[in-house]
């Protein structure tokens, strides 16, 4: 336990990053996991626009500091390349 009023201050500061931080990460998460459901349901127009919203989240989690900046360019590069492949497969399947 912290000794110093400092300390306490240090520890409360922390708790309430780390409940922010669970929360971005898990709204993000949530997100990719819409994203991944779309795809594997079979709609990859959908999931095309709904991929920019994504985006968009793990940015902001990346400016956030939650992830940091090369693991949120890894999963959107991840995600497209995803979207791409679902993408070639429906049209070569027409």
């Amino acid at each position: 336990m912290p000794n110093t009023k400092s300390a306490w201050k240090n520890l409360r500061k922390s708790e309430k990053r780390r409940l922010r931080n669970k929360s971005v990460k898990s709204s993000t998460k949530t997100y990719v996991k819409k994203f991944l459901a779309l795809l594997n349901s079979g709609k990859p127009e959908e999931a095309r626009t709904f991929l920019s919203e994504v985006t968009k989240r793990v940015d902001m989690a990346a400016s956030k500091g939650v992830f940091h900046k090369n693991k949120a360019a890894r999963i959107k590069s991840r995600l497209a390349q995803r979207l791409n492949r679902a993408l070639a497969e429906s049209s070569s399947l027409q």
